[in-house]
């Protein structure tokens, strides 16, 4: 099991990414539009950096949700390998056939 604490800050910068996302892709088109004056695109780019950090999208960490492992992470299940393994093992996840030969 994972620490509580790493845990629950990836939770936080999850609940910021979600906050502050319709207000980042708005400063993210205004900043890329080659149309507007080089001025109002600094400016935006300005107001971005004073976003808070944890809230880019980049700074979440894919962590397994039964045991908070960060490595090792299927997307598809969201969970580790591991977990992966011991439930399949159980049987409790259908569809998935442990291999042996």
């Amino acid at each position: 099991m994972a620490k509580i604490s790493a845990t629950e800050r990836n939770m936080k910068r999850q609940r910021l990414v979600a906050k502050y996302a319709a207000k980042r892709a708005l400063l993210k088109d205004i900043a890329r539009n080659k149309d507007l004056p080089v001025e109002e695109r600094f400016a935006a780019q300005l107001k971005l950096a004073e976003l808070p950090r944890n809230s880019a999208p980049s700074r979440v960490r894919n962590r397994c949700q039964v045991t908070g492992r960060p490595r090792g992470y299927y997307r598809k299940m969201k969970m580790s390998r591991i977990a992966l393994r011991e439930l399949g093992s159980q049987g409790l996840i259908p569809g998935l056939v442990k291999s042996s030969w």
